[in-house]
């Protein structure tokens, strides 16, 4: 099986997602060693908040610590810059709203160092916001 580049917690306005491997293909291997989640925004906002949670959550489901990394800046680029340069392997996840990606995805001329469509796999969703009246 061949694993995929990236994996990132994503939260966002509307949408978000959480990383997931093949539970079925890591269960004997994954993880071994501490995981790292990036978080693309400030310590003590909502996004830290929640990956502080989320964290605990995942410390429990996957018997391995969860480490909470803020790299805030560059509206969330630096974050997904430090993670699409992380090895390969699941132990490096990142939680940053889809803000990026998008504009990185619609706007092929722009000159980056990652490319959000292929180095990165959502796969759940951890929060939603909706706007009401």
């Amino acid at each position: 099986m061949k694993l995929p580049r990236r994996r990132f917690l994503h939260l966002a306005a509307g949408a978000a997602a959480l990383p997931a491997a093949s539970r079925f293909a890591w269960a004997q291997t994954y993880p071994s060693r501490p995981v790292r989640l990036v978080v693309a925004f400030v310590p003590g906002g909502a996004t830290d908040t929640l990956a502080r949670q989320i964290s605990n959550d995942l410390k429990e489901a996957l018997g391995q610590a969860v480490v909470v990394e803020n790299r805030p800046g560059a509206n969330g680029y630096l974050a997904w810059n430090h993670v699409a340069g992380a090895e390969p392997d699941g132990h490096t996840l990142l939680l940053a709203e889809n803000a990026l990606a998008m504009s990185q995805a619609l706007h092929k001329k722009a000159t980056s160092s990652f490319d959000p469509l292929t180095q990165y796999d959502a796969v759940a969703t951890v929060a939603t916001l909706r706007h009401r009246h």
